[in-house]
Formats: C-alpha cells, structure tokens, sequence
C-alpha cells in the first residue's frame, strides 16, 4: 500500500513539472525574467513552508540539528538555486519538450553517482539489482527513441510545432547543455537530500530550512544577473499565476514530497519517475496543442513503461528481501525498512549464498 502512494504522488508530481515547463516557456517568451521567477517562487514558497512547519510543530519540538546535518542543508538550498537557475534559462533557450529529453539522463547520473557514494551496491549477481540497472538503460533507450526517431504520423497535428526548426541552432545546443547541467546538479541533490533525510527524517522542517538558503542565494544571483529594474515588477497576468503555480505546487509541495519519497524508496528510485516526463509533454501537446503523435513516440513510450516497471519489480524484490530476513514489515520502523544500509547488507548476503 505505501509503495503504492509514494508512486502515485510521483507521477502526480512529474505531471505538474511537465506544466511548470510549459507555462515557465511561454512567460518567458513574453519578457519574463528566469531569474527574478526563481527569486519571487522561492521566496514565496517559503512564507508557505514556514506556515505549514508552525503548524506542523505546534504542539512538539522538531528533532535539534547539528552542525553536519546544517551544512547538507545548505548544500540542498544552494543546488535548488542553480538547478532552478539552469533549468529555466535552458527552456527559454529551447524547449519544455527538449528538457523533458535531457531529464531522463537523471536516472542514470543518480544511478552512478549513488554507487559512487555507495548508496547502491553493485550486485551483479543479485535479481533485484540486475532489475533496477537493465530497467534504467531501457528507460534511458526509450527516452532517446522518442527524442531521436518520429517515424509514421499516427494522427494530424492542428498546428505545426517544429520546435527544432524554429529556433536558433546555436541557443538549442546551448539550452541542451544548461539542462544537461542542471540534470548532474539535481542527481547530486538527491543523493545529498537522501543521505540527509535518513540521518534527519524530518522532511517538512528539512525543506523550509534549505528553502530558507535557497530565497537568499536567489535574490543575489537576481540581483547580479538582472540588470533590468522593471523586471522585478511582477504583471498581473500569466506571470503572477507562473509564480504562484511554481511556489505552491514546486518549491513547497513538489520538494517536501520528493523529500519524503527519497526517505522511503531512495534517490534512484525517486530520480526513475523522471522518463515518463516526456510521455506526458508529448501526450499534453497531443491532446491540448494539437502536435501531431509520432509512431516513434508510441514505441517510445511503451520502451519507458517497461523499463520503469522493471525498476519498480526490482525495488520490491529488495523490500521484500527485507521483510523476510526481519520476519515480519510490521516490526521494521518506516523510515528503517527501506535503508540502504540494510539493503546492502542483504545485497551482500545474496552474492555469498549464489
């Protein structure tokens, strides 16, 4: 049962990303500061998070940090800063669709860098691992396949949308390389906030206080960057609901959640959500642009299910391999029986039994 609410809440997650994109996209092609919006959302999505965690500790005191926990933080509210920055400057020098695209390399670079940190164990001789590893390359091939191959036109497009076509070459290919960087920034920033999150399984208070770091690491970036004083005024259209959108649904909501998920599943876990991304850009500009739907990304798409399913079936190998060397998932504290501490060590009794 949790396993299933941790996965809806993700895909729920990655749908109000995928509209984030789009909206931040076509705010910014009207004159919108990427670093102002970044600056207002933040600091906005902190007056909310700090409601919530007084509200939240009312009536108890949160668990005290030291001074190694404070530092992680830190780091968390500084990489959300630049992830955001090269995320948002990256779109507005290419695409949502094309950023949904290079996401799906997040998989991967969490992947890697969690074995570099030994969050994972490279068990090759161990189902469940050999599950998570195929299932992410898959992902990562069906995400390629839908990005690099179109094939037959399976329905016809109202409007012709040649994003590609109809941009600068050179700001394409630099926008590819913003989000690109931003992608390494964010698997970094997972594995941090998972390492972090087991040590301090506090993840509303964990939030608000990197949220905190995050509004005044934003305001400076804004201010050397932003050059233009009018943008800093905030026009009551699209603008104002962009900023709102990114700061109720993503700076607050989205980051507590994913903090949550990584406390539950892991890092690797929480970063494999991100492949069906451009499933759902390219179904919502389907269904609500008119684009026209590719055969290619049809096999695409179907590539991504069965890779993510894989991920999904190894995870609850390693879950279940847990209950049953502790006899019962009752006995096991939530916030112990997914550790990776005890996953590795059952990782390293399996490869002794084989």
């Amino acid at each position: 049962m949790q396993s299933a609410v941790v996965t809806t809440v993700m895909v729920v997650s990655v749908f109000l990303t995928v509209g984030l994109n789009t909206l931040v996209k076509a705010n910014m092609s009207k004159g919108m500061s990427n670093y102002v919006f970044v600056a207002y959302s933040n600091l906005l999505g902190f007056c909310l998070l700090l409601i919530a965690t007084t509200l939240h500790y009312r009536n108890r005191y949160p668990t005290p940090l030291n001074n190694s926990i404070l530092f992680r933080t830190f780091l968390i509210g500084f990489f959300s800063v630049f992830i955001q920055t090269l995320y948002y400057a990256g779109i507005g020098y290419s695409s949502p669709v094309l950023s949904s695209a290079i996401e799906d390399l997040l998989p991967a670079f969490t992947f890697v860098i969690a074995i570099v940190f030994r969050m994972e164990k490279v068990a090759l001789k161990v189902r469940s691992w050999q599950a998570k590893s195929i299932g992410t390359v898959v992902s990562i091939g069906g995400a390629l396949t839908v990005t690099l191959y179109k094939g037959l036109a399976l329905t016809t497009g109202v409007m012709p949308n040649n994003l590609l076509l109809s941009s600068q070459q050179s700001e394409w290919l630099l926008g590819g390389f913003l989000l690109a960087a931003g992608t390494l920034c964010c698997s970094v920033s997972l594995v941090i906030q998972t390492w972090t999150i087991k040590e301090y399984p506090e993840e509303l208070m964990l939030i608000t206080i990197a949220t905190s770091f995050s509004v005044v690491l934003s305001f400076v970036v804004a201010s050397v960057a932003e050059q233009n004083p009018k943008a800093w005024i905030v026009k009551l259209d699209m603008e104002l609901v962009c900023i709102l959108y990114a700061a109720i649904v993503m700076v607050s909501t989205r980051n507590v959640v994913c903090a949550w998920a990584c406390r539950k599943k892991g890092a690797v876990y929480v970063a494999m959500f991100n492949p069906l991304g451009i499933v759902i850009a390219l179904a919502m500009g389907t269904v609500f642009l008119g684009d026209t739907l590719y055969l290619g990304s049809v096999i695409g798409g179907a590539i991504i299910a069965i890779g993510f399913y894989a991920v999904i079936w190894g995870q609850a190998q390693e879950e279940n391999m847990t209950c049953k060397t502790h006899g019962s998932c009752s006995i096991i504290p939530p916030s112990s029986s997914c550790s990776e501490d005890t996953l590795l060590l059952h990782n390293s009794k399996d490869i002794m039994i084989a």
